[in-house]
């Protein structure tokens, strides 16, 4: 059996898992990577897509985050997501809706600010909307 390491997960509304785990796969900016126990120190930002976490028990979770940081340390690991729910639990339809506005937010700015604002979040969606499975 692999060591376990003490996993957080952090979103601003609660604290949505909190439990040893053997590995944590993740959606790092650099591409995904795997937090296992005794790994070296490092912090990273996270981009939108699926965490899957693998408990003591073995059952594999999939978490659904929309960007965010991670931070590996000695203690663990601690996931600070700006967003986060069961993938099971996301609500595509929602989701698309979210991207239609988007896209209108980008055709109506007034401003070049407005609209560099506008597609960023635009853009943050679509990566959250690609970065869930089926």
């Amino acid at each position: 059996m692999a060591d376990s390491f003490q996993f957080e997960l952090v979103s601003p509304e609660k604290l949505l898992f909190s439990e040893a785990v053997t590995a944590v796969n993740i959606p790092g900016s650099e591409g995904y990577f795997t937090v296992m126990a005794r790994h070296a120190p490092m912090m990273t930002t996270v981009k939108p897509g699926v965490v899957v976490v693998t408990p003591e028990s073995g059952e594999e979770r999939q978490i659904f985050v929309r960007g965010g940081f991670a931070d590996v340390n000695e203690n663990g690991l601690t996931l600070l997501a700006e967003h986060a729910q069961p993938v099971d639990e996301v609500d595509r339809a929602a989701l698309d809706q979210q991207i239609r506005d988007a896209e209108e937010d980008v055709a109506d700015a007034g401003t070049p600010e407005a609209r560099a604002k506008a597609q960023a979040d635009l853009d943050q969606l679509k990566e959250a909307r690609a970065g869930l499975p089926g």
